[in-house]
């Protein structure tokens, strides 16, 4: 079911809502940067998603083929969402890091379904051997 969620940073520099159907499904990485931030995200159209606060707050990160756009609160170093292009998976979309929502409830999390992709053998749609740590 598709729900407006809140979400932040830590300091609250950053604020925005997203529409995100937790139903349809989330995703974690085994990659470079998703292994080492812990990442758990929602990917969804930008359309979907409403900057509330803080495009001046964030920093930019890019690596590798620069097609993400992994932004972080300067302040805090929270990094709440990022943008990208990715053709494979339909073009412009916006991740939503989930542990950055602030209305949305352990259940919600704890049911929603998460698909585990091997970006470390740049193997997106298969999951790796090990998903216990991600």
């Amino acid at each position: 079911m598709l729900k407006t969620y809140h979400g932040s940073c830590h300091c609250g520099a950053v604020r925005f809502e997203a529409d995100i159907d937790l139903a349809a499904g989330t995703g974690k990485c085994n990659c470079s940067i998703c292994q080492k931030t812990r990442n758990w995200g929602a990917l969804i159209k930008p359309d979907a998603f409403r900057l509330i606060a803080g495009e001046d707050a964030m920093s930019d990160y890019q690596f590798g083929d620069k097609q993400g756009h992994h932004l972080f609160c300067a302040t805090c170093g929270v990094r709440p969402f990022g943008r990208g292009y990715v053709e494979a998976i339909g073009g412009d979309y916006v991740s939503i890091a989930l542990n950055c929502l602030d209305d949305v409830s352990d259940t919600e999390l704890a049911e929603a379904p998460v698909k585990h992709a091997n970006g470390r053998d740049n193997a997106w749609w298969d999951a790796p051997a090990e998903t216990r740590h991600l």
